[in-house]
């Protein structure tokens, strides 16, 4: 007999599979909680996510993948207690309307501490350093200044980038996203009052366009009305300046800490 200690013969890896289907993962597999997060300052869980008959043909899917319960959610003064978790599933849903894959594939569902966000885990590269990538200005992290402008990113954190080995850089923890009032906060601000370019604003036009039809109805599931409607208006005024927005000279512009 062969030894399998996860009980599942025939496993295949999270990351060699397609989007949809790591969508159905971690939408449907059943969780198993491996360790904590410490250093968040929500309760994140670290877990593999495996389903039995995953692939076509029948064999057992495992992944792995972060899980953040709604219960876990400390209180904020300026975000409703409790929306923590619906705000990251807005943000990939914007993410993927995009069409930048900024955001790992994240769903909402119920889990080992009742409902919250599980959210695909991303294998950074260890030997690519964030801090470099942010200093240098690395193109790459052009498109997801622009995706924090929209969503109202109140916390991109140097250490919420993950350079992945394909090249990708994607972002993650997009909790306190989508506030009414303009909250934008991040390491990124090396394009500042630059200009968009054409593909970047032909992007930002089709995800306004969005707003006011089907992406917006998505949203509105995890968001309230003012959120959506505000939202498009950012994409809107990022399309009608053509420039990169500036730091407001009259709150913080950068998170504490910055990484």
């Amino acid at each position: 007999m062969t030894d399998d200690p996860g009980g599942l013969v025939g496993r295949q890896a999270a990351g060699d599979i397609d989007h949809e289907t790591a969508l159905h993962l971690i939408a449907e597999g059943g969780i198993t909680i491996e360790g904590r997060l410490v250093a968040a300052s929500n309760a994140t869980f670290y877990c593999t996510v495996a389903l039995g008959d995953g692939t076509a043909d029948g064999t057992a899917l495992v992944g792995t993948a972060i899980y953040k319960p709604v219960r876990g959610e400390a209180p904020l003064w300026d975000f409703p207690d409790g929306t923590l978790a619906a705000r990251e599933r807005a943000a990939f849903l914007v993410s993927e309307a995009s069409g930048w894959d900024v955001v790992p594939p994240t769903v909402l569902r119920d889990g080992p501490f009742g409902p919250g966000m599980v959210q695909l885990w991303v294998d950074a590269d260890e030997s690519i350093d964030p801090v470099a990538l942010v200093n240098d200005a690395d193109p790459r992290l052009r498109r997801i200044a622009l995706f924090d402008a929209v969503v109202n990113n109140a916390d991109r954190k140097v250490g919420h980038l993950l350079p992945r080995p394909d090249g990708l850089v994607q972002g993650v923890d997009h909790g306190v996203c989508f506030h009414r009032e303009p909250k934008l906060r991040t390491v990124l601000w090396a394009w500042r009052g630059q200009s968009i370019s054409a593909d970047e604003a032909a992007v930002i036009a089709r995800l306004r366009d969005a707003l006011a039809g089907d992406l917006g109805r998505d949203l509105r599931e995890h968001l309230t009305a003012t959120e959506v409607r505000l939202t498009r208006r950012r994409a809107d005024r990022l399309v009608e300046t053509g420039r990169f927005p500036q730091p407001d000279p009259d709150r913080p512009a950068i998170p504490w800490p910055p990484y």
